[in-house]
């Protein structure tokens, strides 16, 4: 058999090893992020309730602030004002954009883990060299999605907006993503991309980092074996660390992303990640920066639990070898 031919009947995880491990981790992360999307709607919520900036610019002189609610009074809230359909929606932006932030961030950091960070002689991952090699998957891969997570975020806010009386933006996902383009160009679709970027690297600092730490420091260490029970202790823990790290980055990017621009794209509250985190501090006090920890470290824990554990069973399944 030549060698041409001896490629062609190896299975597809073999030929392509990147683009199979795209593949499986943009399925894994599609399941995980529909499961628990309501819960990401919420958060968001949260996270604008109360802007300071808003007031100050008289967006809410006219009886339009929101009262504070909490995280269950928020969703109850959503289904009763919007309705149970509301609790899904930016859905489809935020499936897009898991599939091009999953997918990139696994396989980078895989691949940094495995030929250029390298893994020690008894196959385990120094701690230092997996966080260098998490928030750097982290960052890479949002920088690529972070359009599609700036739809994801302005989409979430339309049932607000209905609620309050003014227009919609959009129509739709496509209608969103040509509206953006139109009035801020190339670089509208990256309005936030710092905080994003910045919130993605803190945020797989504590997922990617802390399983694959905790992972084979249990196989290293105890009597577990590479099964479901090791992954699920593994991504309970990495979905916490990545909640308490990630929290005040991602009430940053998500004000800097919904709040309205100029026909330039400059946004008309914020200056920067820096301005909108000392307003925040300055008129909310320092608590402000973890408003939806409790929903968002309620979506990481499962999120990651589901992913993982897809994640993990769709390698098996497909011949490619445990992360």
């Amino acid at each position: 058999m030549s060698p041409a031919e001896e490629e062609k009947s190896l299975p597809l995880s073999e030929r392509w090893p990147r683009a199979s491990k795209f593949a499986l981790s943009a399925c894994a992360a599609a399941v995980a992020e529909l499961v628990t999307f309501p819960l990401d709607l919420t958060k968001t919520r949260l996270q604008v309730q109360g802007e300071a900036a808003v007031h100050r610019n008289g967006a809410a002189a006219a009886g339009q602030a929101v009262a504070y609610r909490g995280m269950l009074r928020t969703a109850a809230g959503i289904v009763q004002e919007e309705g149970v359909r509301k609790l899904w929606q930016g859905a489809t932006p935020a499936v897009y954009r898991h599939i091009v932030y999953s997918g990139v961030r696994m396989v980078v950091y895989e691949h940094l883990r495995d030929s250029v960070l390298g893994r020690s002689e008894d196959e385990s991952f120094p701690f230092w060299k997996a966080v260098v090699g998490g928030m750097s998957a982290g960052a890479i891969g949002q920088f690529f999605a972070s359009p599609t997570d700036l739809v994801k975020v302005q989409m979430q806010m339309e049932g607000k907006r209905k609620l309050e009386g003014k227009p919609l933006r959009f129509r739709g996902v496509h209608h969103a993503f040509m509206k953006i383009l139109s009035e801020g160009g190339i670089r509208g679709l990256w309005a936030g991309w710092v905080p994003n970027v910045q919130r993605a690297a803190l945020v797989n600092m504590g997922d990617l980092t802390t399983y694959d730490s905790v992972k084979h420091f249990l196989l290293l260490n105890t009597p577990l074996v590479d099964n479901s029970v090791t992954h699920s202790v593994a991504s309970c823990c990495s979905g916490l660390v990545a909640a308490v790290l990630g929290t005040p980055a991602d009430v940053v990017k998500t004000r800097i992303m919904n709040q309205p621009r100029d026909k330039q794209g400059r946004g008309l509250l914020y200056k920067s990640s820096t301005d909108c985190l000392i307003q925040t501090v300055q008129g909310e006090g320092f608590m402000s920066l973890y408003k939806g920890f409790i929903p968002t470290w309620m979506r990481m824990a499962p999120w990651s639990l589901v992913f993982w554990l897809t994640y993990e069973q769709i390698r098996r399944i497909c011949g490619v070898s445990s992360f």
